[in-house]
Formats: C-alpha cells, structure tokens, sequence
C-alpha cells in the first residue's frame, strides 16, 4: 500500500470508458477480499479480519464511498487498539480522513498522536503529517511543525536507503513549505527561517504540534492518551 502523496495524477481517469474501468476493477478488488475474509479459519484473530477489512476500505476511499469507508475503518481502529496494533490503527485513521466525513478531522489527529508517539514505519507517520501541510493555508505555521516533526521521526526511526530517501522527501517538502509560508528561496534564507520558527529543536516544535492535535480532535478522543502514555518505556 502505497501511503505518502507524492505525485498528483493518481487514480485520475482519462474519459468515461477508463473512469468505468477502474471502478469495475476496485469492484472485483472489494469481492477479492471479501472472498479472502469469508475463507479465514475458524477461531482467527480478529486482527487478520480487520487487516483485510482495512484494504476494503481503503478501496472504498478511492471509489468515493466515503460514509461506507469512514465507518469500517472507524470499526477496524477500535480493533487495532484494542490488539495494541498502533500502526494498523494509524493507517485506519488515514482511511478515515481521506474519507471526508465529520470526523474525520478528529481521526487525522489520532493518527498523528500514534504515529508520532509510536515506533510504527515512518512511512506512515509522514504520510499523515503531510495532511496538515495540504490541508492549511501557504501562511499557516502548521505546515511547517507537521514538516520539522516529520523530518524528526524519519531521521530518528530510519536507516540505510529508506532513510535517505524518506529525508530528501521530507527535505524537499519543508523547502515547499518555506516558499509559501514566506518566499523564501535561498538556504541562507532558510536557515535563517527555520531557526526563527523553532524548528531546529523537537523540544520547541513537538509540544506545538501536540497544540496542532489537540484542535484536530477538541474533546473527540477514541482512546486514553494518558494511560497510553504511562506504558511507554519512556513517558
């Protein structure tokens, strides 16, 4: 599955004939799937069911059934926290926002909280702090926070080619993010930028996104930060 946005021509149809095509093809996807979870031995793990029921709704994101998707994966979260799953949980969280619904603010906000708080694959932790950066306006400081704090996770959780290329991923954003926010076009520029945003440190930027969540979700939390927090081996 593929998680960070990286390109803007995705899923796009060229004409009637190829929009009903992919539509026929995420179809059979659905009931490929379904077929993989009416086949599951008796007794599995309500974790192998929810995997698959994950891919269903993420298909049902890409044929804009969003109510359809947002409420399986809102039921495949619940199963994953309770599995302590926290990476499949995250990525129901990114289901859940790319399906437009009322909550799905508030899922989008959970899911940063986990992929932050938690040693789940990068991957997933940029694809969802890079939300914020599409969704705010050019002079927003969020982009920036969601940015620094993706930087951080990827530098901090990876190695060897993924490493580098997660960085110059994250890299080229910031840069992206830079231009809008205050024109800025030169390192020396940048630099002076950065520092002037606080982004050069985890301890000034992370507890502003903390703020950046906590007005995602207001009071619309699905889980116990703080009991979560307290099994951390460092909290």
């Amino acid at each position: 599955m593929k998680y960070i946005n990286d390109d803007t021509g995705m899923l796009d149809a060229d004409g009637a004939e190829d929009a009903l095509s992919s539509t026929i093809r995420l179809e059979q996807q659905i009931d490929a799937t379904q077929r993989q979870i009416e086949a599951l031995a008796p007794g599995h793990e309500p974790r192998e069911r929810a995997e698959l029921e994950l891919l269903i709704a993420g298909t049902l994101v890409d044929l804009e059934r969003g109510s359809e998707a947002f409420d399986l994966a809102r039921q495949v979260f619940d199963v994953m926290m309770t599995a302590e799953d926290f990476e499949h949980a995250a990525i129901a969280c990114d289901v859940m926002f790319k399906a437009d619904q009322a909550e799905s603010l508030a899922a989008l906000g959970q899911g940063i909280w986990l992929g932050v708080t938690y040693p789940i694959d990068p991957e997933v932790t940029v694809a969802l702090l890079q939300h914020i950066v599409d969704e705010t306006p050019d002079d927003s400081d969020g982009a920036a926070v969601a940015m620094a704090a993706a930087h951080y996770v990827v530098d901090m959780r990876c190695d060897g080619k993924k490493r580098d290329d997660l960085l110059f991923f994250t890299g080229n954003l910031m840069g992206t993010v830079a231009r809008r926010h205050s024109k800025i076009e030169t390192q020396e520029a940048f630099d002076v930028w950065f520092r002037k945003m606080e982004l050069h440190d985890p301890s000034l930027f992370l507890p502003r996104l903390r703020n950046i969540v906590d007005v995602m979700v207001q009071n619309d939390w699905w889980f116990d930060r703080d009991m979560l927090s307290e099994k951390l081996p460092v909290n």
